[in-house]
């Protein structure tokens, strides 16, 4: 429930506004009174938990002026609008320009309070819709991101959504080609950070002589040839997210300087004494396991456990092997619009055949595969039936790839696979048996 934090009244009239504030304060309603719209202007945001209620005659900045400056801001903000004259043209205009109502002076203290009210109400709806439409959007655009039904991806995804709402460091691991960038981009995308920058570093990429320069950036005549000042990269993703992939290939003694960043939550640019504020939030992402790196020397154990705040595990494809069908269906989407082909139907046997691949490059390699599928660069013989079989091998060996495919995508459940295909327990058993199908070769 969005609860209303204030109501804005302004009028440059002093025993105005003592009055409407004690009527306000006996119906228990909060308000905050003003003389200048301009100093009301600065409380009004998209996010703003109230309604605005203002004489219409005003020094500085008049009531429709100020109207319009904030339907600018939320269209959908009430404003109430008050006035002594009489004006009736002044009313249609202001209606018709977003005002919620239009009130004149003298007025029962008791209809602006019924007035306000409803409008409370309207922005209480406004902003729940808003809350209930930005979550769903979000949901759909993670579940896009990260796609499966596997229990560990259900798992990851419910993670993500709790630790976005956070500003909590984290650590993602994961083999090469699981989608580890992908995880950290999910975060940044359902946080409150979601239109500042996202800046991904490759630790190993950056050359030696180059890494502080490039990280921390540099005044003029910080060294040789520093002829102009630079941002570095954490100072472009202030306010945002930074995201080092490859972690643990970080040089050591930069390691130390990477804790004091992360502690700290400032830089300093090469030849500067000038500190840098930067809110940022540190995504990492390694493939090795810093634990043992950290017993070896190779990596500060400071800074694995700043970092570690909060871990996501990505499993490998060979972990969610009945994800894969539909991940692989989702990539040769992506790339027929990519490559501008028409979308080609994918054999079931093909994606019987993918499932139980190991596909040691991941999600990386799936997708080369799904490319090459869309270029038709990949030539798949179908396991389907011989054109010139019996009628009864045809169908005989299509039964088998679709029992097949099933069990796949199902994790070997014997229950959901007879549901999905509405057929009776007893006759899946019998088929499986037929085909020689083994339920513990296709469970997770």
């Amino acid at each position: 429930m969005t609860v209303l934090r204030d109501i804005l009244f302004v009028d440059d009239e002093e025993p105005i506004r003592n009055a409407v504030a004690q009527t306000f304060d006996l119906a228990d309603l909060p308000i905050t009174c003003f003389t200048d719209a301009r100093e009301a202007l600065r409380l009004v945001s998209r996010s703003f938990a109230g309604i605005v209620i203002t004489d219409v005659r005003m020094p500085n900045m008049g009531g429709l002026t100020f109207l319009n400056e904030i339907l600018k801001i939320d269209f959908e903000l009430p404003v109430i609008l008050v006035t002594g004259h009489g004006d009736v043209k002044m009313a249609v205009e202001a209606m018709a320009a977003g005002a919620y109502d239009f009130i004149e002076k003298p007025f029962s203290a008791d209809h602006l309070v019924q007035v306000a009210r409803r409008a409370m109400e309207k922005r209480t709806m406004t902003l729940e819709n808003r809350e209930l439409r930005s979550a769903v959007t979000k949901r759909d655009r993670l579940e896009t991101m990260i796609t499966g039904r596997t229990q560990r991806i259900q798992d990851l995804r419910n993670k993500v959504r709790a630790v976005a709402a956070t500003d909590a460091d984290i650590l993602v691991t994961g083999d090469t080609g699981t989608g580890k960038e992908v995880a950290a981009r999910a975060v940044h995308a359902l946080s409150d950070r979601a239109d500042r920058p996202f800046v991904a570093l490759t630790c190993g990429a950056i050359p030696s002589d180059m890494i502080e320069s490039e990280l921390f950036g540099h005044e003029v005549g910080a060294f040789a040839g520093a002829t102009r000042a630079r941002y570095g990269k954490f100072e472009h993703a202030r306010n945002g997210t930074i995201f080092l992939d490859e972690i643990e290939t970080m040089p050591i003694d930069l390691q130390l300087r990477l804790l004091r960043v992360v502690q700290e939550g400032r830089i300093t640019r090469l030849g500067s004494n000038d500190p840098i504020e930067l809110n940022v939030r540190f995504i990492a992402s390694t493939k090795v396991d810093l634990e043992e790196e950290v017993r070896h020397g190779r990596f500060r154990e400071d800074l694995y456990y700043i970092l570690n705040v909060v871990r996501l595990d990505i499993p490998t494809l060979a972990e969610r092997r009945e994800d894969i069908p539909r991940l692989f269906t989702q990539l040769a989407n992506e790339a027929a619009r990519r490559y501008r082909r028409d979308f080609v139907d994918i054999p079931q046997s093909l994606l019987a055949e993918l499932a139980q691949s190991d596909w040691p490059g991941n999600v990386r390699e799936l997708r080369n595969a799904a490319d090459r599928f869309v270029m038709g660069l990949d030539t798949y013989e179908e396991t389907s039936p011989d054109e010139a079989g019996s009628l009864y091998e045809r169908v005989a060996a299509y039964e088998k790839q679709v029992i097949t495919t099933e069990l796949i995508s199902r994790g070997g459940s014997l229950k959901a696979t007879y549901e999905g295909l509405r057929i009776s327990r007893k006759s899946l058993y019998e088929k499986m048996q037929r085909y020689g199908l083994k339920r513990e070769d296709y469970k997770d």
